[in-house]
């Protein structure tokens, strides 16, 4: 098996003309035809850009059939967003029963990829019930194809989507198998849709919320946050970089509990093992931190 592609093999300004197909700025063939400069040796822009997209096999951690998990798929109601969405869920099966601290996970901008699922079977690993809501549900559901997925992201009715996950979390709180202690945690797309979530305590009690990379909100909606946060920011990264001090320091006015790690030489969506842009000590480093961090306000002692 050849060794596994990392960041350092690609040239910079191809992970930002990557990072702008991947976020809807670049279509394909824009992306190709931008990236055929730096194809070499043989290795043409479409080879470029197979190289840089994800291969769930390579990332996968925890099998679908681990026999630790109970897992399995819900329809949740969402009378303000699209009726109802679909999710993903994972718990520990020596729990039986019992009562568990819960975590929405939140994915990124292709909806719930098996990526998304198998970080749901982590975090159920480490004691919690956790919850992944498909944010394509009204489209259909994830369509097994990553351009697919994008496209149709692109479409979404945001306001809606809003809702959905909203109605998520106040069913995964109220879940009868949950002792009532939520968290978030979520990537890209999804590192917004937690510090959306943290502005909303009138509507759900958030107890922790873990944003990785997410856009955020305008520096007034800053005071409306409880939860304590715990951001992860990737170095490379200046398109969710820049508007963070300002967001930050509003929430430190507000006193909101914030603590940010940024990880140097890192690149957007360092966390995410299926794609090349993976850093493994920034991903291992965060993730302790992220359980470690929920543990701490979901499961005290």
């Amino acid at each position: 098996m050849p060794p596994r592609l990392t960041a350092q093999d690609f040239d910079q300004d191809l992970l930002i003309l990557f990072d702008a197909y991947v976020h809807g700025g670049l279509d394909r063939r824009g992306f190709l035809e931008k990236a055929q400069r730096f194809a070499k040796a043989g290795v043409t822009a479409a080879g470029l850009l197979a190289a840089l997209s994800p291969d769930f096999a390579m990332g996968q951690q925890v099998k679908p059939e681990d026999n630790r998990l109970r897992t399995g798929f819900e329809v949740v109601p969402s009378p303000h967003g699209h009726g109802s969405i679909r999710g993903y869920w994972a718990r520990p099966a020596s729990a039986g029963t019992r009562k568990l601290p819960t975590v929405l996970v939140v994915h990124e901008n292709r909806g719930l990829n098996p990526h998304i699922e198998d970080v749901t079977r982590r975090l159920a690993l480490e004691g919690f019930m956790a919850f992944a809501p498909d944010a394509l549900t009204s489209k259909g559901g994830y369509p097994g194809d990553e351009d697919k997925a994008r496209d149709a992201f692109a479409t979404l009715d945001q306001p809606k989507v809003r809702q959905d996950f909203l109605a998520s979390a106040q069913w995964l709180q109220a879940h009868a198998q949950s002792d009532g202690q939520l968290g978030v945690t979520g990537f890209c797309w999804g590192g917004g849709m937690v510090h959306w979530l943290a502005t909303q305590p009138q509507a759900v009690a958030m107890r922790a919320g873990v944003p990785f990379y997410g856009n955020t909100p305008a520096p007034q909606e800053a005071a409306k946050v409880k939860a304590p946060l715990l951001v992860h920011l990737a170095g490379l990264d200046d398109r969710i970089n820049a508007p963070w001090p300002a967001y930050e320091a509003a929430l430190k006015a507000a006193g909101v509990r914030v603590e940010t790690h940024q990880y140097a030489g890192t690149q957007h969506g360092f966390h995410n093992d299926t794609t090349p842009r993976y850093d493994t000590a920034a991903a291992k480093l965060a993730w302790e931190r992220t359980t470690g961090f929920l543990k701490a306000h979901l499961m005290p002692a």
